[in-house]
């Protein structure tokens, strides 16, 4: 009896456009996106939020440009951050030609809200001339009243007509660096109407179910949407929006790619709820780890499981683990071996001090293998 290869996802092919120096799409990895919430005009505060987003991982950031003044601090905030910046833009043209002038690596726009075809086309030569991407944003919440009266709703069948209708557009000036979104607050009408873009273009897709919400409402109707989405092999960069700090956006993104296995980074650590059996304070213990070991990058699996029930079965699976014993004592595995004992008093801080060295081997050994 043969097992099914049941972890595949066989992602959709699509085409692969450059937000800067991060391709998206194609056969390249899903990127991670956020959104700062500081005034962009304020480009030392917009800059900060950035770079704690940088720290957490993110590929690509994207600021709101709604006024002149916005557009004017762009160029600082483009200079002072590692990774790529959109531009999100409403309504207004010229403040496309701005952000794209100030260096701005993609413009987030509907092309058919800025006016004229004329408009149209200054945009896109500013695009060109810049060398901008573009993200054709579509979002349920502010949907073409034509369309709203057609449908009667926000529905699939209007959210695709929308996002095809500004691809045609871009299209029609000969530009066909962009990417697509077709976002909802409401997870079945968002993943409907992605679904069916899918099927309809070949542009990458970025992801998003928007305003889901604070923090863990907000993780868990994106978790559902996104990675349902994923997992039929559907987008090529996602954005998790909460109503909380970007990092945690940043943080929950690559929570969902990590346990799809579509992309690693940091410590994935498995731990049990706890219960009468655990031998040491399971929670607290998970707490305080999360906490010391988010500056990781480095991809790697830690198990910390209160007893032996599951205890030894789980650590054969990870880098390094811990199992609850009797009298005070654990068991620390390494390489899925026991290697050896700890007792309560320093668990954390051993926890700690031996993950950041396996880190390390591991960073070793990949720059060794890059090297030959």
């Amino acid at each position: 009896m043969s097992v099914r290869p049941y972890r595949d996802i066989h992602r959709r092919k699509s085409r692969q456009i450059m937000v800067g120096n991060v391709p998206v799409g194609g056969d390249a990895p899903i990127t991670v996106q956020t959104m700062t919430n500081t005034l962009t005009s304020d480009p030392k505060a917009t800059i900060s939020q950035i770079r704690a987003a940088e720290d957490a991982g993110v590929d690509i950031v994207r600021v709101s440009c709604p006024d002149q003044e916005s557009t004017a601090a762009l160029r600082e905030i483009v200079d002072g951050s590692n990774v790529p910046i959109v531009a999100d833009i409403h309504f207004h043209y010229r403040r496309a030609i701005e952000a794209a002038e100030a260096g701005a690596a993609c413009l987030r726009i509907n092309p058919g809200n800025i006016g004229s075809s004329e408009r149209v086309r200054e945009v896109v030569q500013a695009a060109k001339d810049n060398g901008c991407s573009m993200r054709i944003g579509v979002n349920a919440g502010s949907l073409e009243k034509e369309l709203l009266d057609r449908y009667g709703e926000p529905c699939p069948e209007a959210l695709i007509e929308s996002a095809l209708t500004h691809a045609k557009i871009l299209e029609d000036h000969d530009f066909h660096e962009f990417k697509i979104s077709v976002k909802a607050s409401d997870i079945f009408l968002a993943v409907a109407a992605y679904q069916g873009l899918a099927d309809a273009c070949d542009y990458p897709l970025h992801l998003g179910i928007t305003e889901a919400g604070g923090l863990r409402t907000g993780t868990v109707k994106s978790a559902i949407g996104i990675g349902s989405m994923l997992w039929a092999g559907i987008g090529d960069t996602i954005r998790v929006s909460l109503s909380a700090d970007p990092v945690e956006e940043v943080k929950a993104g690559f929570e969902m790619l990590k346990a799809l296995g579509l992309r690693h980074r940091g410590v994935n650590v498995i731990s049990c709820p706890s219960c009468a059996r655990q031998q040491f304070d399971v929670i607290n213990t998970v707490t305080v780890l999360e906490e010391r070991l988010a500056h990781i990058a480095t991809p790697m699996t830690v198990s910390v499981i209160g007893c032996v029930v599951n205890g030894p079965g789980e650590a054969r699976e990870t880098d390094l683990g811990v199992t609850g014993g009797g009298k005070g004592t654990h068991m620390v595995y390494v390489g899925g071996l026991p290697d050896h004992r700890i007792t309560d008093v320093d668990l954390v801080d051993h926890l700690v001090e031996q993950i950041e060295q396996k880190a390390r081997e591991i960073d070793a050994e990949r720059a060794a293998v890059a090297a030959e």
